[in-house]
């Protein structure tokens, strides 16, 4: 144990400043609290590279520290030079393998939106070394993923698995998007054209009016921040699951922090994974630079009168999920419904799901009380049960 000696020095026996590596120099100072001396120790914040505590890498999750991944190690280690993993070249690649049809389609895709200059006289690969996409004749891992001609040869897991489930083990149809991200962006939507059901409004407009069985916009944008914020280095490949009652796309690489799953629907920082192809998104038009991706999923879905996004963050993945529209005019009255009941499943119809802690804040009831009413709501097939066990549990509408 540690001591410091009454003129400020450490004593003897003194901290053990070998634990973590590079080594942290805390500030020791002695205050009088009620006629007591009490050492005060205040760790320095350490910025850059991570830290190490005996040789094993933390990161804050919540309330908890969690133990890093070698491939969350490496991403901090590279974000601390101030650049990002799509930002390096690939030494093993040239020119030959990109595609050059793929490259001037973007290069007049910027022209037209006018996002980045670019002159007429200066040709497609200038434009790409101005951007730094690619170095003399080498690539860098962003452009062989926008523009690569043959890209799992150099990232095997860059591609997307699409199903359609009827539940977790049972697969109905199974497709795969491959290429380039836009490829994959074209391939993903167009499978979400074929599968999602659609509806017809006549309005008096010459033209009916198309509702599907998600907002098609919603889903273009979820799919774009797959492709935009994926960790390329791992070897999950992402995944897209509809279910008969909600959509699941799960993507590899948890969520940056400092950001978390609740602040995602508010005001939040854009905290890009891979900076490049971010940055050749936007110039496409794709997303916009100010971490707006999330709420104007949200704001779609809630146009259309479908509750919010639900974002998770679990052991290396990241998930949003899209609940099914639930109509208002779901007949609950022949249930015998309290009016606190009614007000949770309005809340639940706004925010996609609830907790037992946010019923008690909703109603103002008791734990116990919160209890009774969801597991009768969950007895009547009015909610369903979702997640793991006592906190855990998050309730959804169950759709009809």
């Amino acid at each position: 144990m540690s001591f410091l000696n009454r003129d400020g020095s450490i004593g003897k026996g003194s901290l053990r400043f070998n634990v973590t590596d590079p080594r942290l120099q805390p500030s020791l100072l002695i205050c009088q609290y009620k006629s007591k001396e009490i050492l005060v120790i205040q760790p320095t914040a350490k910025t850059g590279a991570p830290v190490s505590v005996r040789g094993r890498y933390f990161r804050r999750v919540g309330k908890t520290n969690q133990r890093m991944s070698h491939d969350e190690i490496m991403q901090a280690m590279i974000a601390s030079t101030g650049l990002s993993w799509d930002a390096l070249l690939e030494p093993s690649a040239s020119l030959v393998d990109l595609d050059s049809d793929r490259i001037h389609r973007f290069v007049n895709e910027v022209k037209k939106l006018g996002r980045r200059p670019v002159t007429e006289q200066v040709t497609d690969y200038e434009f790409l070394r101005k951007i730094d996409l690619i170095q003399n004749t080498t690539p860098t891992r962003a452009a062989l993923l926008l523009f690569g001609k043959k890209t799992e040869n150099y990232f095997p897991s860059a591609f997307l698995k699409l199903g359609r489930f009827r539940s977790p083990t049972h697969i109905v149809d199974d497709r795969e998007a491959h290429g380039s991200l836009i490829d994959q962006l074209d391939g993903a939507m167009a499978w979400f054209r074929e599968r999602l059901s659609t509806e017809f409004a006549f309005t008096g407009k010459p033209q009916r009016d198309v509702h599907w069985e998600y907002p098609l916009n919603a889903i273009r944008e979820a799919v774009i921040n797959v492709l935009c914020h994926r960790d390329y280095t791992s070897a999950a490949h992402s995944q897209i699951r509809l279910y008969d009652d909600h959509l699941d796309i799960w993507n590899a690489g948890s969520l940056p922090p400092p950001l978390t799953p609740e602040i995602l629907l508010g005001e939040h920082d854009s905290i890009p994974r891979n900076r490049k192809i971010a940055e050749a998104f936007f110039y496409m038009g794709l997303i916009e630079r100010w971490g707006s991706g999330t709420t104007r999923m949200a704001s779609e879905l809630q146009k259309e009168g479908f509750p919010k996004p639900q974002f998770e963050s679990i052991a290396g993945r990241f998930k949003v999920t899209f609940f099914k529209q639930i109509s208002t005019e779901q007949p609950f009255k022949k249930h015998q419904l309290l009016e606190r009941q009614l007000l949770a499943i309005e809340y639940v119809k706004e925010h996609g799901s609830i907790s037992n802690a946010e019923y008690q804040t909703v109603t103002g009831v008791s734990n116990r009380t919160a209890l009774r009413d969801l597991k009768e709501l969950k007895l009547k097939g009015i909610l369903v049960s979702t997640g793991g066990t006592g906190r855990g549990i998050t309730y959804r509408l169950n759709a009809p």
